[in-house]
């Protein structure tokens, strides 16, 4: 049950209607003067480069909260 929990709470979660903003202060200035298209393109890739460690952390407590057990 709780694996399908978490399932529906991802696709949830990933069918936001809601932009995500991923850009530090410095970013969002420098995409301010590159124009829309770009900016956007920013914006995507800073997310790209954020996915694979999140990923990898998620796994980690994963695995880690599985192996001591499950409160």
């Amino acid at each position: 049950m709780r694996k399908w929990l978490l399932i529906l709470m991802l696709i949830a979660l990933c069918n936001s209607p809601v932009a995500v903003q991923a850009q530090c202060s410095i970013c969002t200035k420098t995409a301010a003067q590159l124009g829309e298209k770009p900016a956007k393109g920013l914006n995507l890739g800073i997310l790209y480069l954020a996915l694979t460690p999140m990923a990898l952390m998620g796994f980690i407590g994963y695995r880690w909260w599985k192996r001591n057990g499950q409160a």
